[in-house]
């Protein structure tokens, strides 16, 4: 990690400019770079080697008043630009965060919440299809709260003036989104541990979406998201059960054969010892409400179904993945190269 001090809060946000020098803030950089080898048994493989860098800026400092303040810029591969947090934590009134999108606000934050040695079940690099990852406003430029925790409750609202829109610069103001008005979340996290030490490890979830859309547009209706589940830890072991679900609005027109998509997963990670973990995930999609357009209304198409087994051992700064995933019907066909298999092999380095 290269840690830069003395960063002045000016060079943070021209609004905090004020403050005095005895409170400046740190900023620090930290990022990584993950190499991977894939193998494709059931597709042509070309090249398998890839490579990915991630590095981001992070900065903090404090109110005269004690609340923190801090800020998240973050890069993805071949140095391009992912989004921008600004988080306020306000003591015992809980905290405020303003995010330019692409973050994992809202609803987003709980597209997947299943235990894994590494990636999701779909995320590990095989294209799949999968439907609904539940985003709700999170891709939005967006203002989010989230309250103290409560009884082992903590709950999170947010909101996106116009859904869709992100990236805006200060002093601007984004597009009108396509007929897209407001979006809103809700989401809550429960930890009921009801006194006992075997609830500990419990926790609730869940979550929903709705974003307003005006008439006139290829999206004829609301749009409507939502997802529930809970995870278990118990000793070296954690479990997980989710269930998603979504509303697109179209109801109409050859690109709107299914309006409603229903998403279930699975999944047990166990750790061995303190450097290695393994885990087994399953995950189904569905599609539903069928417009009696020219979709084709067999099982199969209607389905996507991944099964995924990995493993993760981290020594220091460096962590070795092994992931293999078998895919029936991604994106909702039934083609032959529509079954997939692939395993990955992944080395990520941390600075």
């Amino acid at each position: 990690m290269n840690k830069l001090t003395k960063v002045g809060c000016s060079a943070l946000c021209g609004s905090l400019a004020a403050i005095s020098a005895a409170h400046a803030g740190d900023l620090t950089v930290t990022g990584g770079a993950d190499m991977t080898w894939v193998s494709k048994s059931k597709e042509a493989n070309g090249n398998p080697i890839g490579i990915g860098s991630n590095w981001s800026l992070k900065g903090d400092g404090e109110l005269d008043n004690g609340w923190t303040f801090g800020i998240t810029i973050a890069n993805t591969n071949a140095n391009a630009y992912s989004s921008t947090a600004v988080n306020l934590v306000m003591g015992g009134l809980g905290s405020l965060n303003i995010n330019s999108g692409d973050s994992g606000n809202g609803i987003q934050a709980m597209d997947d919440k299943m235990p894994t040695a590494w990636e999701e079940v779909w995320g590990a690099g095989s294209g799949t299809g999968t439907r609904p990852l539940v985003s709700g406003v999170g891709p939005s430029m967006n203002v989010q709260y989230t309250t103290p925790k409560l009884l082992g409750t903590t709950l999170v609202v947010a909101y996106a003036p116009v859904a869709g829109q992100s990236d805006t610069g200060d002093k601007a103001t984004g597009g009108v989104g396509a007929g897209k008005g407001a979006g809103y979340d809700a989401t809550f996290n429960i930890n009921p541990t009801m006194g006992t030490e075997i609830l500990s490890g419990l926790n609730l979830f869940g979550g929903g979406h709705y974003t307003e859309i005006y008439d006139g547009h290829s999206v004829e209706h609301d749009t409507y998201q939502a997802t529930a589940g809970m995870t278990f830890d118990i000793g070296p072991m954690s479990l997980g059960f989710q269930k998603s679900g979504e509303y697109t609005g179209q109801d109409k027109g050859a690109t709107a054969n299914y309006h409603t998509y229903v998403n279930w997963t699975y999944a047990v990670a166990f750790n061995v010892n303190d450097d290695l973990s393994v885990s087994y995930g399953k995950s189904e999609s569905r599609q539903a409400g069928y417009n009696k357009s020219s979709a084709s209304t067999s099982e199969g198409s209607r389905r996507v179904i991944v099964n995924g087994v990995q493993a993760a051992y981290t020594m220091g700064g460096a962590s070795l993945r092994v992931a293999n995933i078998d895919t029936e019907n991604a994106y909702f066909s039934t083609s032959t190269s529509a079954d997939k298999n692939q395993t990955i092999v992944s080395l990520g380095l941390a600075f």
